[in-house]
């Protein structure tokens, strides 16, 4: 075979392809260049000694200054502006946290979806942070202790004590955890949770659904094991020791480090008590259980009797069986060791008039420290512009709706008390002006939750800086029971 001929069969698939560049053409490109360079470039066109010259000075072109300089300059910027975006998103006052990533929750997640992913973002802080120091303004003293803020968590968001640190880091000057009882139960079947967007209400027939008293101690030991490894820079021995030599664990060795049991400077954590569903309704055995169990780790114990979720309790607000639950309960809070919490009792906001009088007769004569007004309602009222088949699912309605109610609740208590317990204010609390109207009508504190869950975590700062400007150079304390002592000085005037 002569050699043109060999030449020819070899070059016939580049001249049929009208020199492709495909896999099969480079081999034979290859192949021909190895044989012939020469007869290989008089053969191409121009277009395919270019692809060539560039694919083979691509690999081994060094980068240029230009380059170098682009390239530091992209990463930098890509730093910068993600270190950028880190602490704006880590800032709970930044509008995204309100304005995009709550709108994208409530559009894509149902309430206790919701519900559950707050807990678990804030469990593993990967929420925003409250940077802005409390204003001494908005500083009170009660039941003996500095708290930097008015603003507090009511109970129900936190139900288990697995986000304590992340809510303090909101800003909430009280957090308050629970409801906790004896055992674990599941509480009641979902769905159990309802968002009345048109009212920015909810409904809830949660039915304590606990982790129980074991686990919910053990976790709050375990917080403070952290607290004594991180910041007192104890070893895990020396915590342990510690711990066992205390006979009521952190409580007495609290006191003696000079921390509160929320182990926050100007900040108090509350544990609120419930009962077992399975337990007798009129029992008090398991508030008893859970002041023994719990107390040791509470700056306020609250005993709820008023969950409108749970058969029965709300028959511990009748008054012959109300004075023996505060006995009963005040004699376990006595038998703690000191310091001894304080304690309060969470009462419905569906009372009438007389039943209010008979538990604030009851009350300053039990001992208790204090009332949180309210729970949520039974009631239904007139103003809810959501639709029928969601008002009237089973539960407590919480949010604006309830305000009236608990806000009456409050004054008749105030009055009633005369000042003599603390009240804390809870119910359809949404700004700065609920608040003050809550102060008002004399609360020493408030609690939010449902406004919470609607607007993210800018609330507590949102709510702070609104009382501050609503104050106009006042202190917080100058407006507690604001109201009550104008109405006092119109009647003597009268």
């Amino acid at each position: 075979m002569s050699f043109s001929h060999v030449m020819k069969s070899s070059f016939k698939p580049l001249v049929d392809s009208r020199y492709s560049l495909k896999s099969s053409s480079h081999l034979i490109i290859s192949s021909a260049i190895t044989r012939s360079p020469v007869l290989y470039t008089r053969t191409l066109p121009p277009t395919t000694l270019l692809v060539r010259e560039i694919l083979t000075t691509s690999k081994t072109k060094p980068a240029t200054s230009g380059t170098k300089l682009r390239n530091l300059f992209l990463g930098t910027t890509g730093i910068l502006l993600g270190a950028f975006f880190l602490e704006y998103y880590s800032d709970s006052r930044a509008a995204i946290h309100k304005y995009v990533l709550m709108p994208i929750i409530h559009s894509t997640l149902d309430a206790e979806q919701a519900h559950k992913l707050a807990v678990w973002s804030a469990k593993w802080g990967l929420i925003a942070r409250d940077k802005v120091s409390d204003d001494e303004r908005l500083a009170i003293e009660v039941w003996g202790k500095k708290i930097s803020n008015p603003v507090g968590l009511a109970a129900g968001f936190d139900k288990n004590g697995e986000a304590v640190d992340g809510m303090f880091d909101l800003g909430f000057g009280y957090v308050e955890i629970g409801s906790i009882t004896p055992e674990p139960q599941p509480g009641n079947p979902k769905p159990r949770v309802f968002r009345l967007d048109p009212d920015r209400a909810i409904i809830n027939r949660y039915g304590f659904n606990s982790d129980g008293h074991y686990q919910v101690s053990t976790r709050l030991n375990q917080r403070i094991c952290r607290y004594l490894h991180n910041s007192v820079k104890l070893r895990p021995e020396e915590t342990a020791i510690l711990l066992s030599t205390s006979s009521d664990g952190f409580a007495s060795l609290s006191d003696a480090l000079g921390t509160n049991r929320s182990l926050r400077k100007d900040r108090l954590l509350g544990i609120n008590l419930g009962k077992n569903k399975t337990s007798p309704s009129d029992s008090v055995d398991d508030y008893v259980k859970g002041i023994k169990r719990l107390g040791k780790f509470a700056d306020v114990l609250v005993v709820n009797i008023s969950s409108p979720n749970t058969p029965g309790l709300r028959g511990l607000q009748r008054i012959g069986i109300l004075e023996r639950l505060l006995k009963e309960v005040i004699d376990a809070r006595n038998s703690l060791n000191d310091p001894k919490p304080p304690l309060l009792v969470k009462i419905a906001p569906d009372l009438s008039d007389e039943e209010l009088q008979d538990i604030a007769h009851a009350a300053l004569h039990s001992g208790v420290d204090g009332l949180i007004v309210s729970n949520t309602t039974i009631s239904r009222p007139e103003i809810l512009d959501s639709d029928p088949p969601l008002t009237s699912e089973t539960g407590g309605l919480s949010g604006p709706p309830l305000k009236p109610l608990a806000l009456h609740a409050l004054r008749e208590l105030y009055k009633h008390t005369q000042g003599k317990l603390t009240l804390i204010g809870c119910g359809g609390i949404t700004d700065a002006q609920d608040a003050l109207e809550y102060a008002r009508a004399g609360a020493t504190l408030v609690q939010l939750y449902t406004s919470f869950g609607f607007d993210g975590v800018g609330k507590p700062r949102e709510i702070k800086d609104g009382i501050l400007r609503e104050l106009k150079g006042k202190r917080w304390v100058d407006v507690i029971g604001e109201d009550r002592k104008y109405e006092c000085k119109e009647l003597c005037q009268a």
